[in-house]
């Protein structure tokens, strides 16, 4: 079930739209404005948010600005304004789609549904090879020639998740939101610690060959040609 902010002080809009994306099988979460907006963020694993632009107090924009300062969760924009600006506005903010009101619910879902699964889509089946090393999406397997590792589930999503985007450096706040899928101010220390264990291990899998490099003041990113003796 996948978990969405209504974001709009309109409460008919709000009405409509939770009611039809319930039925369609989504967990809603409601908020009438930016501040509450915020709240629910920073309590709830979160997979979209639909987020009007024009609010009082705390605008849409904002309030986009200030989620990107934690998580990538997508942020689908409606509008009663259809300008270029509006739109641009919305999309340097962070934004990944944008809607202009009035819209067709069955577009809305669509779009809700296709940024979703492009956030979450990992093709099961697909290996993924560095040199001797490979990562097996399939069979959630860590190999380095005939030695294979021993990494829990969430310590094996965040290598997975690291080695599928090598050379990007994420900060522990965007593994925490891509990986954990937990409230950011429930666990930002585990995935902290859980990314150190990850590095360890593969570092005894796979000796002499450093694949995951913490950048310091940063975080830490997968190098898909190791530092050999680093």
């Amino acid at each position: 079930m996948y978990r969405v902010l209504l974001v709009d002080d309109d409460p008919h809009i709000q009405a409509t739209n939770a009611a039809f994306l319930e039925k369609a099988g989504y967990q809603i979460y409601q908020a009438s404005n930016g501040s509450d907006a915020l709240r629910i963020a920073g309590t709830a694993a979160l997979d979209a948010v639909v987020l009007d632009v024009d609010m009082p107090g705390i605008d849409g924009v904002c309030v986009c600005r200030r989620l990107r300062e934690v998580s990538q969760v997508p942020v689908l924009f409606l509008s009663a304004y259809a300008k270029t600006d509006d739109r641009i506005r919305g999309l340097m903010a962070g934004g990944d789609d944008y809607l202009a009101k009035p819209y067709s619910l069955v577009e809305l879902e669509l779009r809700l549904r296709l940024r979703i699964s492009r956030r979450r889509n990992i093709e099961l089946g697909d290996v993924l090879r560095f040199g001797r090393l490979e990562i097996d999406l399939g069979l959630r397997e860590v190999r380095y020639g005939s030695d294979t590792g021993s990494f829990t589930a969430l310590e094996f999503d965040l290598l997975a998740f690291l080695a599928r985007n090598p050379g990007q450096v994420f900060s522990y706040e965007q593994l925490h939101d891509r990986v954990w899928k937990a409230p950011i101010n429930q666990g930002l220390h585990n995935i902290q610690v859980c990314a150190a264990r990850v590095r360890q291990k593969l570092d005894r899998l796979c000796p002499g060959a450093h694949y995951i490099e913490t950048v310091r003041g940063k975080g830490y990113r997968f190098r898909d040609t190791p530092e050999i003796g680093l």
